[in-house]
């Protein structure tokens, strides 16, 4: 599919609805905590087999780490940004279709706060 090329930002994070994807928003959730790949494999619903090779290849990307059996997200190289474009996405899955996804004016009669702050002139 052709992109902008202007505008067109590139990111090493894998797209959206893929297993790479799946994996880092899991491991993003509990960064202290490690997982053996068949319990990633399990947790996701991804076939075993697929999970040790995203793995490999997210590793060679810097998003995860290892001690023997055991993987979890690369804190160091899992930067700031990444990980808010991962949570703010995640919360958006959370909330769609909540009343406020499904009314475009929620926000009318919310109160000016600034109308009762004193003017700085």
């Amino acid at each position: 599919m052709p992109v902008d090329f202007e505008s067109y930002t590139p990111t090493d994070l894998p797209d959206e609805d893929t297993h790479g994807r799946r994996i880092l928003e899991f491991l993003a959730e509990s960064p202290d905590l490690g997982y053996r790949p068949s319990e990633l494999a399990t947790e996701l619903s991804i076939p075993r087999g697929s999970v040790g090779t995203t793995l490999r290849r997210l590793e060679q990307r810097g998003f995860v780490r290892h001690k023997g059996e055991v993987w979890a997200i690369n804190v160091e190289a899992y930067d700031a940004h990444t990980a808010s474009r991962i949570g703010l996405q995640a919360v958006a899955d959370q909330f769609e279709g909540d009343y406020y996804d499904r009314t475009d004016d929620w926000d009318a009669d919310l109160p000016d706060l600034d109308a009762d702050r004193p003017s700085d002139e």
